[in-house]
């Protein structure tokens, strides 16, 4: 099976590079491919990631960005974590819900300035979400999908790999932090952050035409790291209990059922779409929560739809993500219960 790649389903500055090393497969990310796999198998990569250092092509994560008088206005309104005392230079992880609560995305949002916000997303098409309240609610904002294309660096020897690139400095950038680092008379945001529990940082490169120099850049300075390409790892995310949005929840489900109440702001102090439906749910209580599991038996296939759970031929609920784990000799999954 072949992907056609064409405007609808872009390719990044990465994907020559990717290609020419070896990935075996795509998947799309926000109208935009994702590489899945090399020649490595997925428990190869799995302990690579863990051992050493990885580059991954992960600019299918668009960023919403927005700009101007009311940006911080409007980005309080598209999530019910409370945004008021962020900092610039700050990354949060932040659910999005629609007016009934259901979850739309959960994006990390940076904080460039008080005035310019960038929402990382996943899988869906919050630009057009966000400029629909911008319009609908006469806020003077500019909403726009901008020119970046992040580069993630993962795995132990994140910080070695970085720093060659970008300077000692980055080794005091805390976590869910950003720093604008030079390349090469270039300012470029450098966050501590990545969809793996490895440590590692995210290059959000803010040029198109500007990425596969930061690549080679990197590619270069891995000598002796035992660099790899790489994508994220689903033994690893698993493990993790790392989420991935139209997978573990959809606009089904809540926040509350997602594990992410920490990140709400629900004693009514706090004015964001959809925050009464998610009041009322805090109140009566949520039927179901997301849950991590083990169990026996030969090593599943991967989960490409809801498996049942069953208790007594009751069901009482599904799994959403599966995989066999070789650390822990079992088949992991994460499930909705």
């Amino acid at each position: 099976m072949k992907l056609h790649v064409s405007r609808r389903q872009r390719a990044t500055p990465y994907s020559q590079r990717v290609e020419a090393l070896g990935v075996s497969g795509f998947s799309v990310v926000n109208h935009t491919i994702l590489p899945k796999g090399f020649a490595r198998s997925v428990e190869a990569d799995y302990w690579h990631l863990k051992s050493a250092v990885q580059l991954w092509d992960v600019g299918c994560q668009r960023q919403v960005e927005l700009r101007g008088t009311d940006a911080a206005r409007l980005a309080q309104r598209m999530t019910p974590r409370d945004l008021r005392g962020a900092r610039v230079g700050q990354c949060l992880y932040a659910p999005m819900i629609d007016e009934n609560a259901g979850m739309l995305n959960d994006p990390i949002i940076l904080k460039l300035a008080d005035d310019r916000f960038w929402f990382s997303i996943s899988d869906s098409d919050v630009l057009l979400w966000a400029k629909g309240l911008a319009f609908g609610m006469g806020l003077e904002v500019a909403v726009d999908e901008p020119d970046v294309w992040p580069l993630a660096v993962q795995g132990p020897g994140a910080d070695d790999l970085v720093a060659r690139v970008f300077g000692e400095q980055v080794r005091d950038i805390g976590f869910f932090r950003f720093e604008k680092c030079d390349f090469r008379g270039h300012p470029l945001v450098v966050a501590r952050s990545g969809f793996s529990k490895q440590g590692g940082f995210e290059v959000y490169v803010d040029q198109f035409s500007l990425g596969a120099d930061v690549w080679d850049a990197l590619w270069q300075a891995g000598e002796g790291l035992d660099l790899a390409p790489g994508c994220p790892n689903l033994i690893e995310r698993i493990e993790g209990g790392l989420l991935s949005y139209g997978n573990e929840m959809t606009r089904e489900n809540n926040p509350l059922e997602c594990g992410l109440e920490k990140y709400c702001r629900l004693d009514g102090d706090l004015e964001f779409i959809g925050d009464q439906a998610l009041i009322g749910i805090a109140a009566r209580g949520h039927r179901r929560e997301i849950r991590g599991l083990l169990f026996d038996g030969d090593p599943c296939p991967a989960c490409q739809h809801p498996w049942p759970l069953a208790i007594d031929k009751r069901q009482v609920g599904y799994v959403t993500s599966a995989i066999w784990s070789p650390r822990f000799e079992r088949n992991v999954a994460l499930a909705m219960l």
